[in-house]
């Protein structure tokens, strides 16, 4: 290794094991000319990873950070962003200068790029739609606001989904509870520059063609693909774009962070696909 010092990075999570990102990361390393690089996967959970982290020799530059320890990312981060600090969780743990650990989310830069792929980088009718309330709501409602949505309608079973409205008024966006029963499901989505769904593809039994009326569809869910919302709105002629889409645009903003050059994105996206 020529004298340098191996550099590491790893996913961390659990389950982890069905993780694309050793595949994306490691593939960025060759295609950049980064030989003394290696992105792994480590099983990880949340009470475990405060521990990982703080005792993770020099030799590590970063860590991704997927469920269930994106709130215990938060917490052991010696500096956060502004975005992270709003969004209120963390996927993306790069190391300081100094040796402590600077917290970032990136899947805000992944919806936002899954979206471009489809064409759509400005919200022209400032409207849209998310469905579901939970982890991945939060940075969809963020990168939708950069977009210049200035209201969302929140398509959830309860009125869990007012958890929401805190970061939307943060955000300067408006926002309104559409249960998922509702009779007009298909007005809403229709109304929006896009859809984003968070959930399981089984929670949208029986409402994916409603929800398919939006003019641009992205669906976080990569396996089974296509999802019933995906190929319900491609039916109807809607791009659709999804998790893998987004899972491409959140990593190459950690590659950057990482490790300080520009992501190598098509040698990303051609072993994102020979892989899946």
């Amino acid at each position: 290794m020529n004298g340098q010092v191996r550099r590491r990075a790893a996913v961390l999570g659990d389950p982890v094991a069905h993780s694309r990102s050793p595949l994306l990361h490691n593939a960025g390393y060759r295609a950049a000319g980064l030989p003394d690089w290696r992105y792994e996967a480590i099983r990880c959970t949340a009470e475990e990873l405060p521990g990982l982290v703080r005792g993770a020799g020099p030799e590590w530059a970063g860590f991704s950070v997927t469920m269930p320890g994106k709130f215990a990312a938060l917490e052991v981060a010696d500096e956060v962003t502004d975005r992270a600090r709003l969004i209120g969780s963390v996927n993306t743990l790069t190391r300081l200068p100094d040796g402590g650990w600077r917290a970032d989310n990136t899947d805000c830069e992944g919806v936002a790029g899954a979206l471009a792929e489809l064409g759509l980088t400005r919200a022209r009718r400032g409207r849209a739609a998310v469905v579901g309330a939970g982890g991945t709501a939060r940075p969809a409602l963020f990168a939708l606001a950069g977009m210049g949505v200035r209201h969302v309608d929140v398509l959830a079973r309860s009125e869990r989904a007012l958890v929401l409205e805190p970061l939307a008024a943060a955000l300067g966006v408006g926002m309104t509870w559409v249960p998922l029963d509702a009779p007009n499901l298909a007005d809403v989505a229709g109304a929006a520059d896009a859809l984003v769904s968070t959930v399981p593809a089984g929670a949208l039994t029986g409402i994916a063609v409603q929800l398919a009326r939006a003019p641009y569809v992205l669906d976080v869910i990569y396996e089974p693909w296509p999802t019933p919302l995906a190929a319900a709105a491609r039916r109807r002629g809607a791009p659709a774009a999804g998790g893998l889409d987004m899972l491409l645009h959140q990593a190459l903003g950690q590659f950057e962070q990482f490790t300080g050059r520009p992501a190598p994105a098509a040698a990303m996206r051609a072993a994102l696909a020979a892989g899946g």
